[in-house]
């Protein structure tokens, strides 16, 4: 059965606002939500109000009772490997077993810069999140934990509590990048690949099937998903001109400076029925679970109408 979920990105909402979306979202039957791990808007549309997405993460638990909840994805590099494995422990203590714990190396230069955080080349960046996951695991399984690797070392650690899921929350695994692939295929129990074309990301399935046969892991046990920006039109002629609006609002150079023809390609827009046939061909692929974020979503309107014309189409 494929799984839906959703963004909630904390740029668009004050507390109240969240506390009350997420409420919503859950009612609603959508199988997660997810806040992002960002302390700089993404889009020129929105405020600098960005709580912080593991804090605000236990008030949601709190709001909520079935749904699962998680960080699309934490940056490895904004919390110690460590001081991460207990707060996502705690998270999942919280919300009594309900988190996704969601990872990736990080990226967004401009808020490392801003924040006085090391911002290292890619290569590190990777090296370091292989090294963090396979720490917050060991904390995570054992009494008392040690490693000693090229960035981190920990010596006799114990942690308590465990999480309440055993042995560990689901671990997602996300980013853009073919140096992940080797990380996810060690540890992921979700491969979670962001706006990506169906090309894109048909050649990743076919670099972490490689991995997986390299390291002697059950390519099958990996579950697959999508995660970016979804806008469902009533009118096929308006699909152009709100997806420019988008487009040119986020403060990620890159794609503002990216063709309308190539955002188009990389995230899911339409009429219902016209996303409805994007999924399916991800859904031809493998792809199990979709983590749509719906930009600007006034009232969640967005939400309402894709559960009730194009989710209801994969139920």
């Amino acid at each position: 059965m494929v799984k839906f979920g959703t963004q909630l990105c904390q740029e668009e909402f004050d507390l109240y606002g969240l506390k009350k979306a997420c409420r919503e979202v859950e009612d609603l039957g959508y199988d997660s939500v997810w806040l992002y791990d960002h302390f700089y808007p993404m889009s020129t549309r929105t405020s600098r109000y960005i709580l912080e997405p593991w804090t605000v993460l236990a008030c949601l638990a709190e709001e909520t009772s079935s749904i699962r909840l998680g960080v699309l994805v934490t940056c490895n590099s904004y919390r110690f490997p460590s001081v991460l494995a207990k707060i996502a422990a705690t998270a999942d203590v919280i919300s009594k077993g309900r988190l996704e714990f969601g990872i990736g190396a990080g990226w967004y230069e401009d808020e490392y810069v801003a924040y006085g955080i090391s911002f290292p080349d890619p290569k590190t960046r990777i090296e370091q999140l292989a090294e963090a996951v396979e720490i917050i695991k060991r904390i995570w399984t054992q009494e008392k934990a040690n490693f000693q690797g090229k960035y981190y070392a920990i010596k006799d650690l114990v942690s308590y509590p465990k999480p309440v899921q055993k042995p560990y929350p689901p671990v997602w695994i996300g980013g853009r990048g073919d140096r992940l692939l080797e990380i996810v295929g060690k540890h992921a129990n979700y491969a979670n690949f962001a706006s990506c074309t169906l090309d894109e990301y048909r050649r990743k399935l076919d670099v972490l099937r490689r991995r997986c046969k390299e390291i002697g892991r059950n390519f099958e046990e990996i579950e697959l998903t999508w995660h970016g920006k979804a806008i469902i039109v009533e009118k096929e002629e308006d699909i152009k001109k709100i997806a420019m609006k988008v487009k040119e609002s986020y403060t990620n150079k890159k794609i503002r400076e990216m063709s309308l023809d190539e955002y188009l390609s990389r995230e899911i827009v339409g009429t219902a029925e016209q996303c409805v046939e994007k999924l399916q061909r991800f859904v031809d692929l493998g792809v199990t679970y979709f983590i749509p974020h719906f930009p600007y979503s006034e009232g969640l309107r967005a939400l309402y109408t894709c559960m009730d014309e194009v989710i209801a189409q994969f139920k």
